[in-house]
């Protein structure tokens, strides 16, 4: 009697003496497409463009499929002739990325192409993956066939999604033309000297609400958002220090805003605060910076570097992230309450907000560097808040101590807070609050906020 069997669910094949196991070929070449794709984004195109980032990631992953087709035929009694089209599919697809870096509005339209073909390769792939491979070969591919769909399927709500945010979330605050693009902020309050709130990176005018909704209370208090943040226009450029204190002095302007100004910034903020206090001195009355960032950061701290870099790559993988759907999963959380909190976190999640972290990350070394022109603000009122988390940081409480030293009228205080907790915090938004008041009482009074 003959016995006829299935030969995709053979475990191995008989094979002849030298021939690999198909299994063990299969596992090599997803390591070695997941360690290209891992190269060429960390080490060949640190903090790339989305483009060349999502074209790095398939040229990678191209790569891994190519293996498969290759060694299989020259080392196994399984041929997986199939995998050449994944490979030629993939690789082609992100040399053209790479090659051409198409922009934003290019890639929004090719988010619509995409998905489709990758479901129908994917259901392809799997029927040639169940008629010439050994079950433990296919278990191991089946999470690939799996992500390769969700991501697809993931680009695919993220296209219907994301033009509903900003209808669904009307800017606060009032835009102005400044130069080419629009700029948003949001203004309250009336009486005493009016608060500028300086975004930290990932930052965004709604993310001061606690703070905002305080200080309005007792004196005026704008929070803006540079260009490519939260409600204002993207800039043709990722923009220095230089230029986004021009496009906030112009802002101010248009707004109808009167000066001095208490100047407050957070975290990367901070020396974006520095930078427009040094080019338009007439223009501050004083300071508040929360756990700011250094200008000589670089320099300062022995391990910034290294964590600089290491960001650098990082932020430059979630925008390729956010446009598949993962926005929500690697966007910033947020300790806002309620629909606040939900606000800063639906806007941070998007591909544009990723964006703009890559963009401003890339000009952090520039930033700094710029902002080292303040040397003084002479006996202008300045209170330098540290938050206890960032204490542990090598350098960082000296370099909060040289801010301090900026002013001869200064106070410096350690916060029991996170770095982010004296934006979104109860406790440590209350400090914040607490020193944004002191100021701008000691610039209505003539006080020396050092007495208070």
């Amino acid at each position: 009697m003959t016995v006829h069997t299935d030969p995709s669910r053979e475990t191995e094949p008989h094979r002849s003496t030298g021939a690999w196991p198909v299994t063990r070929v299969v596992l090599g070449s997803l390591l070695a497409g997941a360690v290209s794709a891992l190269v060429l984004t960390m080490l060949v195109f640190p903090g790339a463009t989305e483009a060349v980032v999502t074209g790095s990631l398939l040229c990678g992953f191209g790569a891994g499929w190519g293996a498969l087709a290759f060694v299989s035929v020259r080392r196994t009694r399984r041929p997986q002739r199939w995998a050449r089209v994944p490979a030629v599919a993939m690789s082609a697809t992100g040399a053209g990325l790479v090659a051409f870096a198409p922009d934003d509005s290019a890639l929004s339209v090719l988010n619509w192409v995409w998905p489709p073909l990758m479901l129908a390769l994917v259901a392809w792939m799997f029927v040639q993956a169940r008629r010439s491979l050994p079950m433990r070969a296919r278990l191991l591919l089946a999470p690939v066939f799996v992500t390769l769909a969700a991501t697809a399927a993931g680009a695919l709500v993220q296209d219907v999604t994301s033009p509903l945010l900003r209808h669904d979330h009307p800017a606060p605050g009032r835009t102005f033309a400044v130069d080419d693009h629009r700029l948003h902020i949001d203004c309250r309050g009336a009486d005493g000297p009016t608060v500028v709130l300086f975004n930290g990176l990932g930052e965004f005018s709604a993310s001061w609400a606690r703070i905002a909704d305080q200080v309005g209370d007792t004196t005026r208090v704008c929070a803006y958002d540079r260009a490519g943040q939260g409600w204002s226009d993207d800039a043709d450029e990722p923009q220095d220090g230089v230029t986004a204190a021009a496009d906030l002095h112009t802002l101010l302007a248009a707004a109808g805003e009167h000066g001095p100004y208490v100047l407050v910034g957070h975290s990367t903020g901070g020396p974006y605060a520095l930078t427009y206090a040094a080019r338009y001195p007439g223009d501050v009355a004083g300071m508040v910076l929360l756990d700011s960032s250094s200008p000589r950061q670089f320099a300062d701290m022995p391990a910034y570097p290294a964590q600089y870099a290491l960001m650098k790559r990082g932020l430059s993988l979630l925008p390729t992230l956010a446009r598949v759907g993962l926005g929500p999963v690697t966007g910033p959380g947020s300790h806002l309450p309620g629909a606040e909190g939900d606000l800063v976190e639906a806007m941070g999640s998007t591909v544009r907000a990723q964006r703009n972290g890559r963009d401003e990350i890339s000009m952090v070394p520039r930033v700094f560097e710029q902002s080292q022109s303040l040397t003084t603000l002479d006996a202008r009122p300045l209170v330098v808040l540290t938050a206890s988390e960032s204490l542990g940081t090598e350098g960082w409480s000296a370099a909060q101590d040289r801010l301090a030293a900026l002013s001869g009228d200064s106070v410096h205080r350690d916060v029991r807070s996170s770095h982010a907790g004296l934006v979104e915090d109860p406790h440590g938004s209350d400090a914040s609050v607490a020193a944004i008041t002191a100021v701008a009482r000691s610039v209505s009074d003539g006080m020396p906020v050092s007495a208070s």
